[in-house]
């Protein structure tokens, strides 16, 4: 035959998933309610958060621009987009610019909507409750109400500032203004307040009397802000110069026009960002024009006065050649300048571009030198109309290179339609994208449950009760019963008034059972005792004393043996209820004190053979009562009439009287509750009995929960009572 101790044992840190899984079953309805509450929680989320609709659209980045219709010299002026810059041009898109423009086309920094529900928000309204909107309610939002806003102007101070609007009649309001003051107005008539800056004009309201709205305007960069947490572009996919715009909204109509609204202005500020380049060369031009036309003028005015003084001086064929050479020169040296003026703004002095210019005007000047140095060597006169005449035709051909430019710029301008053109407008089909109902349902069933369950587990980890009999044993005392969990027994705990017997209410339960069983362990545990006298205690209160020794008493009773239970809990004792007794009924405490005889105190029982004595009055100082000479004797006289003496006694941590009565007796019982009572708490009820010269008998694990699989000893031992044998009564 094995021996137990020598079979292996498991390690400490394996987890037994049946004994997990066990104590989620004994807790399944606390877990589904716990569920059923987490979806109810989640359903009055979805229920009053206000749905959101998405509208979308698809914009494209062209990589050309308009300069491919231009001549090949006037495309440098407009150049080209190359690849698509996406990342750029998102990030204008969201800019306060375009976003901005928006705003102020739609006139978004404008607010109004009726006052929702406090908690239950639009609940109602979602749930059809509209007609509940009376009385008191009535000023709050039921869903048959409009307002619309067509003017409102406030002052800086008022921005960001919540007003409220009521109905008054058909046709009239009241308005509270944000310093207390209240207007009055009607439909389609401006309401104005001349000295503060405000002013309102409703286009149209729809509401019963005493509803109220709230409306008002926030600033420009509030609305941008706001805005722009719904707004989102992104390019799709990567690299492909396709942006997708979406914008929510809580009606599916605006967000199609401020989704619109945002692609405009983005267009319009990309259009007019190309043709900035053009513009700003046409107004360098337009600067230059009037003083070269004053150049050309007072060149000619110097030429016709030099040839008047020398009487029509003409050049001969050489001195015109270097002319027309010198001129031509000039020209070029003044092209190179205004090409210098635009590059100057596109690049650093260093670019290869701005060097190959420098190094083409030095050209050019050297070979204006030479031709200065050669004109140098003609006679005065012919020297003198020479320069005059340069300085004229130098300064008509800037003048006309000036003109010529400008109108290439105009035509420039002109033929800019932007980088950008809009594929899909806005569009919104109507299905909302938040709250997103089922997921949010799924997650707060999922989140019930991993709490709940995470909670049961965290409870029975934590537990530090007794889980099983081998415990108690383990610390050195023998178990004589082990009464499992019933709920009509866990009633008596906390119920009210007269309470019933269980073995005489349901002697087939497995709970009687098992008193049977303590009855027989006692029997054969006394043989040797020195009274019929048992002690019931426990560590703590609620551990089921009380209901132990009336039953126990019913069933000794039940089996031939005339029983006697004392209740000796002179503090809160409540055997009385038992009985149906009032309180008060002379009991021990009168016998102890002498003013009643054993006979006057000791009560009959429901059963044939049982007997009690009731705690009686409850006294100042039951410890010194049950010290006295009277409670040994009143045993010893017990013990010559009855087979067995039941004494039910407060708990042993609490106060000293069981290990006063411990003295006495023939046997002494600690009862202990399943996962409530500690064992150090057993141990420290068993030392005091010892210190006092006592001794606890043995024990009983009461309120045993069968689901409550327990470890002991590295082996995993499950008490399971799902077998009763009952008598055929058929």
């Amino acid at each position: 035959m094995t021996n137990a101790s020598s079979r292996p044992t498991e390690p400490d840190d394996v987890i037994d998933l049946a004994a997990l899984f066990s104590v989620l079953w004994a807790k399944k309805l606390w877990i589904a309610a716990s569920v059923v509450v987490a979806l109810a929680l989640g359903a009055f989320y979805v229920l009053r958060t206000v749905p959101v609709f998405q509208a979308q659209g698809l914009l494209q980045l062209e990589t050309k621009s308009g300069s491919l219709a231009l001549p090949a010299g006037m495309q440098e002026l407009v150049g080209s987009t190359g690849d698509s810059p996406g990342q750029t041009e998102m990030e204008i898109m969201k800019s306060r610019m375009v976003i901005g423009a928006a705003v102020q086309e739609l006139g978004l920094d404008r607010y109004a909507y009726a006052r929702p529900l406090p908690v239950l928000g639009r609940l109602p309204l979602r749930l059809g409750l509209s007609g509940l909107g009376d009385g008191f309610l009535r000023r709050f939002q039921w869903g048959n109400e409009s307002l619309t806003i067509g003017e409102l102007e406030l002052p800086e101070d008022w921005l960001g500032k919540n007003m409220v609007l009521t109905i008054t009649g058909p046709d009239s309001f009241a308005v509270t203004l944000p310093d207390g003051s209240e207007l009055t107005g009607r439909l389609r008539e401006r309401l104005s307040l001349p000295g503060r800056g405000f002013s309102l004009m409703v286009d149209d309201l729809a509401g019963p009397a005493d509803r109220e709205f709230v409306f008002g305007r926030m600033s420009v960069q509030a609305a941008v802000s706001a805005i722009g947490k719904t707004f989102s572009v992104s390019e799709t996919p990567p690299k492909s110069s396709i942006l997708r715009v979406t914008y929510n909204d809580p009606d599916p109509r605006r967000a199609e026009q401020v989704l619109d609204a945002i692609s405009r202005a983005y267009v319009e500020q990309n259009i007019l960002r190309s043709a900035a380049e053009a513009q700003n060369s046409l107004s360098f031009i337009n600067n230059q024009l009037p003083e070269a036309e004053k150049a050309v003028t007072a060149a000619q005015a110097a030429l016709n006065a030099y040839r008047q003084q020398q009487k029509s001086v003409d050049l001969d064929y050489e001195t015109r050649s270097l002319l027309e050479r010198a001129t031509q020169i000039e020209t070029e040296l003044n092209a190179l300048r205004l090409k210098e003026d635009e590059l100057k703004k596109r690049y650093t002095i260093n670019h290869p571009v701005y060097e190959a210019l420098l190094e083409n005007r030095a050209g050019l000047q050297a070979q204006l030198d030479e031709l200065r140095q050669t004109s140098s060597a003609l006679p005065e006169t012919q020297k003198e109309v020479f320069n005059l005449s340069r300085n004229l035709e130098v300064a008509q051909q800037v003048y006309l290179q000036l003109l010529n430019r400008a109108e290439e710029l105009k035509v420039v301008r002109a033929s800019t339609v932007g980088s950008v053109r809009i594929v899909d407008t806005a569009y919104s089909n109507g299905v909302k994208i938040a709250p997103r109902s089922s997921l949010i349902l799924a997650l707060s069933m999922v989140l019930g449950m991993m709490l709940s369950i995470g909670g049961v587990l965290v409870q029975h980890f934590l537990r530090r009760g007794i889980r099983g009999a081998q415990e108690i044993e383990q610390a050195g005392l023998p178990v004589f019963a082990t009464v499992t969990f019933s709920p009509e027994a866990a009633n008596h705990r906390t119920r009210k008034g007269d309470l019933p017997i269980m073995a005489l209410e349901r002697p087939d339960d497995v709970v009687v059972e098992a008193l049977r069983s303590l009855r027989t362990s006692l029997h054969f545990g006394m043989i040797d005792a020195k009274t019929n006298t048992v002690l019931l205690t426990s560590a703590a209160p609620d551990a089921g004393k009380s209901f132990t020794a009336i039953n126990l008493a019913t069933v000794a009773a039940q089996a031939g043996q005339k029983v006697c239970v004392i209740d000796a809990d002179m503090r809160r004792g409540c055997l009385r209820r038992y009985f149906g007794k009032p309180k008060g009924t002379p009991g021990l405490a009168e016998l102890l004190a002498r003013e009643k005889s054993l006979d006057e105190v000791l009560i009959p029982g429901p059963v044939e053979g049982l007997s009690a004595i009731l705690t009686g009055r409850f006294p100042p100082n039951p410890s010194e009562l049950l010290m006295r000479a009277e409670f040994a004797a009143l045993l010893a006289d017990l013990d010559t009439r009855f087979d067995l003496i039941i004494i039910d006694s407060p708990p042993a941590l609490a106060v000293t009287d069981p290990v006063v009565i411990g003295r006495s007796v023939g046997a002494t019982i600690l009862v202990a509750r399943h996962l409530e009572t500690v064992l150090p708490e057993v141990e420290a009820v068993r030392r005091a009995f010892e210190t006092a010269g006592a001794r606890i008998t043995g024990a009983v694990l009461n309120g045993y929960r069968i689901e409550e699989g327990s470890r002991y000893g590295g082996q995993y031992h499950y008490y399971n009572y799902r077998y009763s044998y009952r008598s055929d009564k058929s």
